[in-house]
């Protein structure tokens, strides 16, 4: 009995405790929206039932579907090229394919958007030179086409990711054994790489779909009716947060149905790119034209996704940046680097915690903790925001005696509305993103060292701090920047979660999108896009320190 009392105790440490705690934290907002659609529903969501419901549906649906099918297509081919081929520059277009994700899509969409309008560079120099005033159709990019266009070009790099590192690791012997066995390079492609690397494929597609339905800054931008859109308009514009929460909840059915069509998908394979007996990929030479052709699809394709936009950036904010750069500016940076530095290093903490917890323990517990944090990242940022509100208003309204009793004259909503409760749905939004690499690490150190410690009679929090802490530097960086970066290009949950009078760079570039004052938007836009550069550039390259 004794024996029996001790593993329970040993069970419920204070790993155990402070990991139930974050699953509770993490589940409230989700928690919150299911529990708000018990309530009564009002006319205004009968009035977008029954007129708007369909098109906000549509549209999200074909966003999501024509997205997935061209970054599939545009992802799987230069993964091809890249880790099975042989062409001029291929080593550098290996890394700098990645660098699109460094763009976030509302600002690709605001620079393109520049691009193509009638006092663009493109129609300017086609009225000088050529005399010719092309259909303003022909350059109409503020449409469903042109955000799958611009979605396709930023966000490929999800697929290109997994399914590179899948041909170059996993399945180098099999890819290599059809070679000698006489088959050609297409018939290797079609016949052996395609089938082993769907899991991969349907893996980044998963990811891109998430990134899609969660975003709002380029169909807000381009004026399509989603339901990000729909959201943002039923409570800011309509001022009825209970028909929000029911679109939210519609939204979050439809990343669930997602999730389960990825789980039939794969057919029951998982993807890991850490095998302990992976190698790398022996590339093909492509001679003559054919190198040059490859050289030319990834040259094309990183123009258009980094180069071009960047391009334009820089040209804007050579002009601009006299009226952009100042007080107010220092104060807009200064701003978002706390937001960012607080969540990021508050989603390491939350995720070493049960990072460690699930690696030390077998259970119901250990996986609920695993599984809850890919769950904010399933759930698109809107959602999240709707079900953060919610939850603290509640939480304001249950601690207003407290308050009262500290200040008479104490407001009811405290938290609502502060830089709390923003961290907090930025915690619960990017804690995937902090846990995976973390998790990794962890699996990479395997349990060698700590048991050795805890053999020599160190607890496991003092073997924490001394011995796994330390061999896991390069992933708990890895995890801080990744969340660093993210947050610095969050724009739904700053837009909607915002503290009255405080902005970050990603909501001013947003802003001044909206006032049509693109040239101003550089500044801050190109900020964003040089720290997400390096950060991309550091992580592509850090896969031999970790």
């Amino acid at each position: 009995m004794k024996r029996w009392a001790g593993s329970k105790l040993k069970m419920w440490d204070g790993w155990a405790v402070l990991s139930l705690l974050f699953l509770v934290l993490l589940l409230l907002p989700a928690g919150r929206i299911f529990g708000q659609l018990l309530k009564p529903a009002g006319e205004n969501w009968a009035h977008i039932r029954q007129y708007l419901f369909r098109d906000y549906l549509l549209n999200t649906l074909q966003l999501v579907g024509f997205t997935g099918l061209g970054t599939a297509l545009l992802g799987t081919g230069l993964a091809w090229l890249v880790s099975a081929c042989d062409f001029p520059l291929r080593v550098f277009f290996r890394r700098a394919l990645f660098l699109p994700l460094a763009l976030p899509p509302y600002i690709a969409a605001c620079t393109y958007s520049g691009l193509l309008g009638y006092t663009g560079p493109l129609r300017s120099l086609l009225r000088q030179q050529l005399a010719w005033e092309p259909p303003a159709a022909y350059f109409d990019i503020m449409n469903l086409p042109g955000a799958v266009f611009i979605f396709t070009l930023v966000l490929y790099p999800y697929v290109y990711a997994v399914t590179r590192a899948f041909w170059e690791k996993q399945s180098a012997s099999l890819l290599e054994s059809a070679r000698l066995l006489g088959r050609g390079q297409l018939a290797v492609f079609r016949g052996v790489a395609l089938p082993l690397s769907r899991p991969a494929v349907v893996g980044g597609v998963s990811l891109v779909a998430m990134e899609v339905l969660g975003d709002y800054g380029v169909v807000h931008y381009f004026g399509l009716p989603t339901f990000s859109t729909a959201i943002f308009k039923t409570w800011f514009g309509m001022g009825d947060v209970d028909a929000a929460v029911r679109l939210a909840a519609v939204l979050m059915l439809v990343v669930l149905l997602l999730l389960l069509l990825e789980s039939l998908l794969r057919g029951g394979k998982k993807y890991s790119p850490a095998g302990a007996r992976s190698r790398p990929l022996s590339p093909w030479p492509l001679q003559g034209g054919r190198g040059w052709l490859a050289f030319g699809c990834c040259a094309a394709v990183f123009s258009l996704g980094f180069l071009i936009p960047v391009g334009q950036l820089v040209y804007w904010a050579w002009h601009s940046w006299p009226r952009v750069l100042g007080a107010d500016f220092a104060r807009l940076l200064a701003g978002t680097l706390l937001v960012a530095w607080s969540s990021a290093l508050l989603v390491l903490v939350v995720a070493l915690i049960m990072a460690n917890y699930s690696r030390l323990h077998r259970g119901v517990l250990a996986s609920a903790c695993a599984r809850a944090t890919v769950l904010g990242y399933s759930i698109p940022g809107p959602v999240i925001a709707i079900g953060v509100l919610a939850w603290f208003i509640a939480l304001d309204t249950f601690l207003h005696p407290l308050y009262r009793s500290i200040d008479p004259q104490a407001e009811r909503l405290w938290l609502t509305g502060s830089l709390v409760m923003l961290i907090y749905a930025l915690v619960v939004r990017f804690l995937a993103m902090g846990f995976n690499p973390l998790q990794a690490g962890f699996a990479k150190l395997g349990n060698r060292f700590s048991e050795a410690s805890r053999t020599l009679g160190a607890g496991v929090t003092a073997t924490f701090w001394r011995v796994d802490l330390p061999l896991l530097r390069p992933a708990v960086a890895a995890s801080f920047l990744l969340v660093f970066v993210e947050v610095i290009k969050e724009l739904p949950l700053t837009l909607m979660l915002r503290p009255f009078n405080f902005n970050t760079l990603a909501g001013k570039v947003f802003q001044y999108a909206g006032d049509e004052m693109l040239p101003e938007a550089a500044v801050p836009a190109l900020v964003i896009v040089a720290l997400s550069t390096l950060a991309v550039w550091w992580l592509e390259s850090g896969d031999r320190r970790w």
